[in-house]
Parts: C-alpha cells; sequence; structure tokens
C-alpha cells in the first residue's frame, strides 16, 4: 500500500485533461465526471469534457470544450450522463481515430478518463496504443506541427468501469449497479402487494444479456421463488422442478409468487429461456393466473443513489491522481473498488478476464464461468440457493441445538432480513431458533417466540424489527441472564445491534467467569445506521439510512428551485460518529459538514460561509451543509443557521431541518438486504460450528476460549470473526465510536469536491491482477 500523500492544490498545473462517457448510460456517471473535473480544477489541470463520447472526440469542435467549475454544479444527483454518450462506428475506424488525435493534440490534452464498459475501455487502449503512429502521420501530412508534436507526444489512459449491469471483472461493484437494484427492488416490492392481492405468479425480467448479477441480488433480496441468470443455466428438467416448488409454495399458503429472469437467461444447451416460454410453463402445468413484467431502461434511469454518488466521486478523484502519477506512455491502469479500499489495475487484464467469462459460458463450461466472476457471485448463488430450499432437511446423524436471537440498541433496517436468514440457515441444519422479544429485558422476562422456517417468510424486505430492541445493557442482571439461559437450554446466541449490542456481549463475555451459564458461543452481527461498531467498516442499516438521508436533501435543494441563493443546514443522526454526515455529504454535493471527529470553531464556520457566498456569486444558487447530531456541544444545529443567517446577509437566505428519525425508517436498500442475509448464515455457521466442536462446547469449559465469542465485521474485503474482548481496546466507550475510522480518510476528498481549498490523500493502493486473484478466496 502507498504512504497516505497530501497533493497541494495546483501541483499539476497547465496539463491537460478530458473526460468522456461512451456506451450505455449508468447511474452515478455524473458523480464521477464532476470528481474529474474538480479534482482536476484543484490541481491546476486544463480540464476539457468531451461530449457524446468517441463520436465527439472525432467530430471534435464545440463536442470538447473546457470546463470550469460551476460547469458541474448540481449534476451529482442525476442519472445518465450529461455530457452524453455515443455508440461511434467512426473511432473503429483508423481515419475516425486520426481525427480523435488531432483534436486532443489541439487542445494540448495528453490525458484522459474513459467511463464505460469493456468496449469503451478496450477502444481506449487501442487509440493509446497506436497514438505515436497517428502523431508521425499527423505531422508528415502537416496536420499538427513539430512542435505539436514533441509537446504532446504521450497519451496517458485512465479506465472507470460504468455499467449496470456489474459485469467486469475487476471491481466489486461498477458505477450504476446500485442504483439499477434499486429499481428492480422498487419494482418487485411494489409487484409483490399486488400479487400477493390477487394470489398472482409474477415474472420479471431484468437486464443483464451476459451477466446474472442483476437478476441474483434482486431475487435475494426480494426473497424470489427461482432465478434464471446465463452463469447458472437450469437443466433440461426445469419446468418439472420449478412448478414442483411453485406448487408446493401455495400448498403451504403462500399467495404469490416471484421469479426472476435475466435477459440472457438460457439453457444447459446454450438454448434461449424467456419470459413467455416460463409463463406458458406455469400456465399450462399449474394454470396460475401469471404475468409477465419487463423493466427495460427503468432500470437506469432515476437519479443515482448514495453508493453511486460515492463510488463516482471516489474512483474520478483516484483516476486524475493516477493519471498525474502516471509516467509518460504509462500501461492505462483502471480504478476499481476492493471492499472500501480503492485501487489501480492494469486495464487490460481486467479486460481479458471480462472476455474469459464470456469463452467458459460459450464453451459451456458454467462452473469455470461463476468461479471467473469471483467468490462473491458464486457465494451468492450459494446463499440463495439455500434459502430457497422449500423445507429444511433434517440430519439424523445431527444432535438438536437451541441458538437464541435478538436486538440490542436502536432499529436498523435490514434487522429482519438478518433474522430471516439466520432462521433458515440454522433450521436447514435441524436446529432450533428462539426470537428473543426487547432484547436483554425480553430475555430476562422469558419473552420469546420460536422462529421456523415458514413465520420468517416475507421479513426480509420490512425495515424495523420484528423482534423488538431497546438498549438496556446486561449491566448488574447477570445472574438473572445466566438463568433463563440454563432454562432455557440456549446453546448459541446471536446478538443483532449497534455499539449496546458490543457492550452486552463483551459484558457477557466478561461475566463468564462468575456464571458458566454464559459459556457459550457468541456472535455479534453490527447493525446500526450510526456505522459506530468497532471491528467493522460497514453496519446492516448505514447504507439505507444514507440514501434516505441523500433522498431528503435532494427534495430540499428541489423545494428551493424557485428561491434565489438558500443555504440548508441540515441535521443527521450518528451521535459522535460522522459517518453519516461524511458520506451523505459526499453523495449530496454538500458545500460543507462538521462532525464530532473533526473539531472546528468560528473561523471556520465563517469561512465555509464566507466561500458559499463566493460560490452564489458565480452562479451556484443552492447550498447545502450537513451537521452531525453530537458535533459539537457549543456550535449547535441552531448557532450554526443563525451565524450563516448573519454573515450571509444580503448574499443568501437560511434554513434548518432536524432529520431526526426519518433516517431509521424505510425499505431496506438491496444492500443492506443482501449483506444481512450473508452476516446471518455466516454467523450460524460460527454458531453451530462451535456448538458441536466438543474442544469449545459449554460442557469443556477449560478450553473455552475467547475466540467463541466474536464480532463479525466486514474488514478490508472480506467478513472477519474478531474476538469481543480484543475489540474493548479498539472502543471510545464514553462516545461510543471506535478509535479508528476509515472514512475519514474521504474527509479531503469531500473538501476538494465543495470547495476550492483543501488537501487530498492519494487512497489507492498499487496493486496487480494476480495480487488481486490470491485475495478473492478470502472475499465475498
Amino acid at each position: 500500500m502507498t504512504g497516505h500523500k497530501f497533493i497541494q492544490r495546483g501541483a499539476y498545473k497547465g496539463k491537460g485533461i478530458a473526460v468522456f462517457t461512451s456506451g450505455g448510460d449508468s447511474q452515478g456517471m455524473n458523480a464521477a465526471v464532476r470528481a474529474v473535473v474538480r479534482t482536476g480544477i484543484y490541481l491546476g489541470c486544463k480540464v476539457f469534457f468531451i461530449r457524446e463520447g468517441y463520436q465527439g472526440m472525432v467530430d471534435g469542435g464545440d463536442n470538447i470544450i473546457e470546463a470550469d467549475w460551476s460547469a458541474v454544479s448540481s449534476i451529482i444527483h442525476m442519472g445518465g450522463t450529461v455530457i452524453g454518450s455515443a455508440r461511434c462506428m467512426d473511432f473503429k475506424e483508423r481515419w475516425g481515430r486520426l481525427q480523435a488525435a488531432e483534436n486532443l493534440v489541439k487542445r494540448g490534452i495528453t490525458n484522459i478518463v474513459a467511463i464505460g464498459g469493456d468496449g469503451t475501455l478496450t477502444g481506449a487502449d487501442t487509440f493509446r496504443a497506436e497514438y505515436t503512429d497517428l502523431l508521425n502521420e499527423l505531422e508528415s501530412t502537416g496536420r499538427i506541427t513539430k512542435e505539436e508534436r514533441e509537446k504532446y507526444k504521450f497519451l496517458n489512459v485512465c479506465g472507470l468501469v460504468g455499467s449496470i449491469d456489474n459485469d467486469f471483472c475487476g471491481t466489486d461493484m461498477t458505477i450504476g449497479t446500485a442504483s439499477a437494484l434499486r429499481r428492480i427492488i422498487e419494482a418487485l416490492d411494489a409487484i409483490s402487494s399486488t400479487a400477493y392481492s390477487h394470489q398472482r405468479t409474477f415474472i420479471m425480467e431484468v437486464m443483464g444479456r451476459n451477466c446474472g448479477y442483476l437478476a441474483l441480488l434482486s431475487a435475494m433480496a426480494s426473497e424470489a421463488d427461482y432465478v434464471f441468470i446465463p452463469e447458472d443455466p437450469p437443466n433440461a428438467n426445469w419446468p418439472e422442478k420449478m412448478c414442483k416448488k411453485l406448487k408446493q409454495e401455495r400448498e403451504m399458503g403462500k399467495r404469490l409468487n416471484i421469479i426472476i429472469l435475466a435477459e440472457g437467461a438460457i439453457d444447459v444447451e446454450g438454448q434461449p429461456i424467456t419470459a413467455e416460454q416460463i409463463k406458458k410453463v406455469v400456465v399450462d402445468n399449474l394454470h396460475q393466473d401469471t404475468r409477465i413484467t419487463i423493466l427495460g431502461h427503468v432500470q437506469r434511469g432515476g437519479n443515482s443513489v448514495a453508493f453511486d454518488r460515492v463510488l463516482g466521486s471516489r474512483m474520478g478523484a483516484e483516476a486524475v491522481m493516477a493519471l498525474m502519477e502516471a509516467e509518460e506512455g504509462a500501461t492505462p491502469c483502471l480504478i476499481s473498488l476492493e471492499g472500501n479500499q480503492a485501487i489501480r489495475l492494469p486495464l487490460m487484464e481486467c479486460v481479458k478476464q471480462t472476455k474469459a467469462v464470456a469463452q467458459a459460458m460459450k464453451a459451456k463450461e458454467w462452473d469455470k464461468a461463476i468461479e471467473l466472476r469471483g467468490r462473491s457471485f458464486s457465494r451468492n448463488l450459494e446463499t440463495y440457493k439455500m434459502l430457497t430450499r422449500l423445507k429444511p432437511v433434517v440430519d439424523p446423524n445431527m444432535k438438536p441445538v437451541t441458538v437464541a436471537v435478538m436486538h440490542v440498541g436502536a432499529p436498523a433496517c435490514g434487522m429482519n432480513a438478518a433474522v430471516r436468514s439466520f432462521v433458515r440457515n440454522v433450521a436447514w441444519y435441524s436446529g432450533n431458533v428462539l426470537g428473543i422479544q426487547n432484547g436483554i429485558e425480553g430475555l430476562i422476562e422469558g419473552n420469546y417466540k420460536k422462529l421456523s422456517w415458514r413465520d420468517v417468510t416475507g421479513w426480509v424486505s420490512v425495515g424495523g424489527c420484528f423482534l423488538g430492541t431497546k438498549r438496556t445493557l446486561p449491566g448488574d442482571q447477570l445472574p438473572e441472564i445466566s438463568a433463563k439461559i440454563k432454562e432455557l437450554n440456549i446453546q448459541g446466541l446471536l446478538i443483532i445491534g449497534g455499539f449496546e449490542a458490543f457492550q452486552t456481549c463483551l459484558q457477557l463475555f466478561e461475566g463468564r467467569p462468575k456464571h458458566p451459564e454464559l459459556m457459550i458461543p457468541m456472535v455479534v452481527i453490527p447493525s446500526t445506521i450510526s456505522n459506530n461498531v468497532p471491528g467493522t467498516e460497514l453496519s446492516i442499516g448505514c447504507d439505507t439510512a444514507l440514501n434516505e438521508i441523500t433522498e431528503i436533501c435532494d427534495r430540499i435543494r428541489l423545494s428551493a428551485q424557485g428561491t434565489k441563493r438558500r443555504v440548508f443546514i441540515v441535521e443527521v443522526m450518528g451521535g459522535h460518529c460522522g459517518y453519516l454526515a461524511t458520506l451523505a455529504g459526499l453523495a449530496g454535493g454538500a458545500d460543507a459538514t462538521y462532525i464530532h471527529e473533526e473539531t472546528f470553531n468560528v473561523q471556520d464556520l465563517q469561512q465555509d460561509c464566507y466561500q458559499l457566498a463566493v460560490k452564489m456569486a458565480e452562479g451556484v444558487q443552492r447550498g447545502l451543509v450537513l451537521r452531525n447530531e453530537k458535533a459539537s456541544s457549543n456550535y449547535s444545529t441552531d448557532f450554526i443557521h443563525r451565524l450563516y443567517s448573519e454573515e450571509g446577509k444580503g448574499v443568501f437566505s437560511t434554513r434548518m431541518n432536524v432529520l431526526g428519525h426519518m433516517q431509521q425508517g424505510s425499505t431496506p436498500t438491496p444492500f443492506d438486504r443482501t449483506f444481512a442475509t450473508k452476516m446471518a448464515a455466516k454467523a450460524s455457521d460460527f454458531l453451530l460450528k462451535h456448538i458441536n466442536n466438543p474442544s469449545t462446547c459449554a460442557s469443556n469449559k477449560a478450553n473455552f476460549q475467547p475466540h467463541t465469542a466474536c464480532l463479525l465485521g466486514m474488514l478490508k474485503r472480506q467478513y472477519q470473526f474478531s474476538p469481543i474482548i480484543e475489540l474493548k481496546s479498539q472502543s471510545n466507550f464514553e462516545k461510543k465510536i471506535p478509535l479508528v475510522n476509515w472514512w475519514l480518510k474521504l474527509r479531503p476528498l469531500l473538501r476538494i469536491l465543495s470547495k476550492p481549498s483543501g488537501v487530498h490523500g492519494d487512497e489507492a493502493i498499487e496493486l496487480t491482477i494476480e495480487d488481486r486473484l490470491t485475495d478473492w478466496g478470502h472475499h465475498d
């Protein structure tokens, strides 16, 4: 990993850089374009838009224009691409690339950021490879001078993948995938209610000509009964298997069935499977009222979700840094996301691996195709299949176990999805699950319900928590808790919640010496909108909350559409943790954000106010300022509102909004649903493994080690169980926050994109494709 660098403003003064989008559009492209422009301007570059993709590069003229700061104002939320995209046949011809090279040279452009799919990125690499020959020809024919030829002889290329299909190898998520998934899930949730009313079967076709990612993830996030994807084609008897499953579901009382189909779905012989074909099978065999919905380009439309805005912003800024740091004529790189880390990969190696998936599918090597998609894809497929099996199989060789699940802390979207996954995973292995209601208090009172496979049907899409939750910690009630664990014969415990859930597990662990009943395996799944739990980089629920804040800020800004120069001061939740304020600030294009972790004073507030006034003098009409609820005990939201109102007199008006508990509400996002599903599956494996392991079971107390009480978190691209006692030293219990927060490194980027001053920490690491493949086995 490279050292943390600080790049000063104007460090690359005079360098020419251009950004363009090509191929199919995707939500989040505008965030990337905005980041490229503003990061480039910050570094002193001359930044150009190339409109209409490669066609604009060939045509030149007004299609290649210099961009200023305000040119990318108020675009971060928009879907599509404001600079246009087009399929270009001219660029595939040498004369077209020759014309494009001349247009770049005439404007002093030696660096380009290409945003698109594998066709776009392959074209950029081809262009760079023959650039020297193109310039030689342009000089020999007198179209450029010898001086121009020498001054602009190298072209550096950096690629960003913009594709809703998430079909590109080398990155966890492509720009636009999260937004497309959100559109699909919104449609599925809406369809489910009408299908339930009429006992219908719905077949939904989603995009994915060569990749089943959207279909698979939307199936997992919606409890769909059946899914068809190109990487895992069904055998010839799929009509019989599908009908048997649908029939059994109805016989068990289910009123609706959902079948999801990727547009590129095929059978094992490579023959297409169509929605009409599936409908005919269902109607002919089951006589069910069956309807087809083809979402089409709805999936590409609408505003981008918070994840895509943050992803586009980080990738766009990192692309500029990669180009500025590259040697002349360097191999083109791809900016990728691995977990929470921005990395740089050799572009064409990623393209080559992406094409290898298509080749494997063409050769009907299905297992190889799934393997090439990565461990994450195969794990998603495996988890989905397990959760949609109709009835749990009873293993006569495995003795039944009893485990309990409860929530401690505030509610967060995705908690129900976690419980559903946990119950079904345990039930599959013949275990019993006790759902403890209302946390520690409910456990002491014996307030629980035995949860079966069918009890949790429909839970994945519902926000809040059906089991109920409270913040009460064990404290001095360990004797009562121990007695109840013994009475109910609880052999393992899953705690889902925020910082209080972590504290609860820690207190139970520390109570083991005096209370042997607590010597059972325990695991915590962090679920809190604040994302303030040690031992994990992400918590279930924070993605939904982030989207809620971002969408509310979008609406707040729109409310002032006809009002000139208005600044909104918005208070968000998070306790002492500034995660929501920081990420929402990045996603919402905030002008300033105030958090507890980064001290500020009245001079800072005045400076931010002044910079807002300057921006508004340049044409910006609306401003957004976010404050974390506990950023400062003295500089309250009301104080900041009053200060801005006073300092901005005559320049802008000010309004204040406290978002409150609406941030905890809403429907869980696809990310929170699938994240919760996979976390709970891993937690169940953890508990069952230790319960059935003689060396760590409660009867062998001498061997009971700290690794049997853990927190399951996402750390550096992989799921990791951290002993709860080890996390004690990594926590600030007074403020209820971790001592180290990865997202703080995004703060310099937030400043660069919001105001023309600050510093940017280079957050990328150099990584070869071989390194990445080595890590894939541990990451899903």
